[in-house]
């Protein structure tokens, strides 16, 4: 097998895997009941349109289809890591709200291990970054 088949093969997979992570997170959003207020939809939202870009790309991947999903990578991991603050916020003022009398910083450490877990939406992240790398120096972007 050819250097470049075999890159071609390499490119599929991590747009394959990154789709896989995208449509799990929605499956996982959906079980935990990840819905209840409006932020919660933001990670469905960019899950979807991850998956939307991606299937764009392995039927057609042109130059147009790969800059328009490095675009709505950099959204989604962007919106990835609002979800890694918004977990931390939520776990602090939870902190806050049952033991009204502490200090700020006497609940910073039970606020990173809070309910809201700080590192589940940097899944997001992770897909993300394996679309990018699957872009990286990819034919297609040479053809104006």
């Amino acid at each position: 097998m050819n250097a470049e088949r075999h890159l071609a093969r390499l490119r599929r997979f991590l747009l394959y895997l990154a789709a896989f992570i995208c449509a799990g997170t929605i499956i996982e959003l959906w079980l935990t009941e990840h819905y209840t207020e409006a932020p919660q939809f933001i990670p469905f939202a960019m899950c979807a349109l991850g998956l939307l870009m991606l299937g764009w790309v392995l039927a057609r991947p042109g130059r147009r289809a790969l800059l328009t999903l490095r675009g709505v990578m950099a959204l989604v991991a962007g919106s990835s890591l609002l979800g890694v603050v918004l977990h931390l916020v939520n776990n602090f003022q939870f902190e806050l709200e049952i033991r009204p009398n502490a200090a700020p910083t006497d609940v910073i450490m039970e606020a990173l291990r809070g309910a809201n877990p700080l590192l589940a939406p940097g899944v997001l992240l992770l897909a993300a970054l394996l679309a990018w790398a699957a872009t990286v120096d990819h034919p297609a972007l040479n053809n104006p």
